[in-house]
């Protein structure tokens, strides 16, 4: 199975036009990219899964993730690799493996950082402190959208406290992530 990121992007630019979601594609592929290398996984593989998992939601947003296969299969992209993008529905049930905690745990902190750096004067994640994006975790009225409690279920998940994981994070965006 080809997991290169050339044959990911072009899978997800043919199902994905909006600028902000592929955004956010690209933000979970690089937060992945990093764990993967932190835990000594397999980059590629954790990346394609990070940039492909929502492929499917701008054309159906009330089924996502549950047409990832219809449109993967035909890639040539496997049954497991699917699976590790569909687990991150919040209402999966299986026990999650690593990557698939890792997933979960990444995708609405990843859009939290971005929002949080977008109303700085600079705009710039490098600049972004720790206890900015927790003074903002506490206003339910920005990024209303985040999911908080997800967020904290995903560090929770991995075992590791809810600080060390924004600040991992934020810094792989503040590396890759451009704005």
């Amino acid at each position: 199975m080809d997991t290169s990121r050339e044959k990911a992007w072009s899978i997800l630019t043919t199902h994905v036009q909006e600028k902000p979601l592929l955004n956010h594609c690209q933000a979970v592929e690089i937060a992945m990219r990093a764990y993967a290398e932190k835990y000594g996984e397999d980059v590629e593989y954790w990346g394609a899964v990070g940039l492909l998992h929502d492929v499917d939601f701008e054309k159906y947003p009330e089924e996502h993730p549950s047409h990832t296969g219809q449109i993967l299969q035909p890639h040539g992209y496997t049954a497991e690799f699917i699976t590790d993008i569909e687990s991150h529905a919040r209402d999966w049930v299986p026990e999650r493996s690593l990557l698939q905690k890792v997933l979960l745990g990444v995708d609405e902190l990843t859009g939290f950082i971005i929002a949080c750096a977008l109303v700085r004067p600079d705009k710039s994640i490098e600049n972004l402190q720790l206890k900015s994006i927790m003074k903002k975790m506490k206003d339910k009225a920005f990024a209303r959208a985040v999911n908080r409690e997800t967020i904290v279920q995903g560090a929770d998940m991995l075992g590791i406290e809810l600080q060390e994981h924004i600040e991992f994070v934020t810094a792989a965006l503040a590396k890759d992530f451009v704005i």
